[in-house]
């Protein structure tokens, strides 16, 4: 039996709320069968997001001119910004036993990726994330409503690893971030998501096919504050 269909994406740069609001006309449609599983790549403006149970006074440092956004995934705070190729797997997954499963695969799909550029990458039991040493790569936090994901990953191409020192990443006081140019890695974003999308692909066991945001009837609002 082939792999079930994975509606993959490029979106370009989008602001942070968007994609939230993007994320979840997606899941709505997934939870009622109206569409395949959907695979969002794209990158954010700079924002720190945090998740419901942030410590928001204790982790953001206040060194930076970024917002902070709230956010229903799991995990602190983190940091979102250009050169940092994110990815929301819009999934249905079987059943509630598949949760941990799945943040494996958004891992070792990183893992794969990181590889392929010949850095060895890999989990942390520890800690959430994937981790180059002591150093975080890429990080992971989720939500699962009705069976379906949201959320997703967020690895450092040539983020500008500065921007993280306004605060302290997902409450962990014990390692430093890292990126892929950082490590030495000359690359761009489109070859990076190319590797991805295809490392994603076969850790999700499913079949990325290339459709644009207008293919899944994502408009952008017509403003912002």
């Amino acid at each position: 039996m082939a792999d079930p269909l994975l509606l993959s994406v490029w979106a370009g740069e989008v602001r942070y709320e968007e994609a939230l609001r993007w994320q979840r006309l997606l899941a709505s449609a997934r939870a009622d069968d109206a569409i395949d599983d959907v695979l969002l790549t794209l990158t954010h403006d700079r924002v720190y997001t945090a998740g419901p149970r942030a410590d928001v006074a204790a982790n953001v440092l206040g060194t930076r001119d970024i917002r902070v956004v709230p956010t229903d995934r799991g995990g602190d705070v983190t940091y979102h910004g250009p050169g940092q190729l994110v990815a929301y797997p819009i999934v249905r997954l079987a059943s509630s036993k598949a949760v941990r499963p799945y943040v494996s695969a958004l891992e070792h799909a990183v893992v794969r990726t990181a590889a392929s550029f010949g850095l060895q990458a890999a989990p942390d039991p520890r800690r959430p994330g994937v981790w180059v040493g002591d150093d975080k790569l890429a990080a992971v936090g989720v939500r699962i409503e009705h069976g379906v994901t949201r959320h997703g990953l967020a690895l450092n191409v040539t983020t500008d690893l500065d921007d993280f020192a306004g605060l302290i990443p997902c409450g962990i006081l014990d390692g430093g971030v890292c990126s892929l140019a950082s490590l030495g890695v000359d690359t761009d974003m489109e070859q990076v998501r190319r590797r991805l999308v295809a490392a994603l692909g076969d850790t999700l066991q499913r079949r990325p096919v290339p459709v644009t945001t207008a293919d899944l009837g994502l408009l952008p609002t017509a403003h912002f504050p």
